[in-house]
């Protein structure tokens, strides 16, 4: 498996992402060859380089749109789509900022059963949600397992012994499945609960500014039907929790199938 640098994170100064974006370039020039049949961009902006690289290449480009955007399409996608042979659509509502061909929401497959571990699963991905633990930490909570990303794991660790804390897992699926809750941030992770019928809270991160906002989020949480969290306190973090529980999960046809079959035309 080859492995890229990421340009830019939610706070990556412009100069070193220029850097970045400088070396991703080569190491993609180095990495990208006529070996591979297809190329397909996630939609991150590390996927820019080797994406256009893939091009240059004359291999066919598949260029994936956001599951969370819907009031306006990302930088890569629409730098991607005059290059790509797929513009990929996730919902219909993504027409509206987008041309391409909907599919349906690209869900990951469960590996494992969905069961009832009883525990609180409070994520932040890779660059974690300080404001979601602080705040999470605050309560008497007892059977949580956070996943803490680039955030240090350590005061939360001093704080509740009796919680199970990680920084980051390659067996993410299988926290998934036997969470009873998710508290997560606006990401992929809500799907992925959607895949495995867990009910979820989704907690905006104030400090991201690059990402969508409010009005996003907002749509992306009616469509799972899950709770959506604006203001970070713990009242309200625990009022989600419960009203979460309530809430039917919704059936989401997977279009994964339908992406891998127009894949295998190219």
């Amino acid at each position: 498996m080859n492995f890229l640098i990421k340009p830019r994170g939610p706070k990556t100064p412009h100069y070193i992402f220029i850097l970045r974006l400088f070396r991703a370039f080569i190491q993609s020039l180095r990495k990208v060859s006529g070996e591979f049949d297809v190329v397909v961009s996630t939609g991150s902006n590390f996927c820019i380089p080797p994406a256009l690289i893939a091009w240059a290449r004359r291999i066919p480009l598949v260029n994936i749109e956001s599951c969370v955007r819907f009031t306006r399409a990302s930088i890569t996608a629409r730098i991607l789509q005059r290059f790509s042979k797929i513009t990929v659509l996730q919902w219909e509502d993504q027409k509206k900022i987008l041309s391409g061909v909907v599919v349906g929401p690209l869900l990951p497959k469960p590996e494992v059963e969905p069961w009832n571990g009883g525990y609180i699963l409070v994520t932040g991905g890779t660059a974690g949600h300080k404001l979601l633990f602080d705040a999470i930490s605050k309560s008497e909570l007892r059977n949580v397992v956070l996943q803490t990303g680039k955030i240090d794991p350590e005061p939360y660790r001093r704080k509740h012994p009796e919680w199970r804390i990680i920084t980051l897992t390659q067996r993410f699926d299988e926290l998934v499945a036997g969470a009873d809750v998710i508290i997560t941030h606006f990401g992929s992770t809500a799907l992925e609960a959607a895949t495995h019928r867990k009910p979820t809270v989704i907690v905006l991160n104030p400090e991201w500014k690059r990402t969508v906002g409010l009005e996003d989020a907002t749509i992306l949480a009616k469509k799972l039907n899950s709770v959506l969290v604006s203001e970070i306190n713990l009242d309200a973090l625990l009022n989600a929790i419960d009203e979460a529980k309530k809430r039917r999960i919704p059936k989401l046809l997977d279009g994964a199938r339908v992406l891998g079959e127009k894949i295998i035309k190219l």
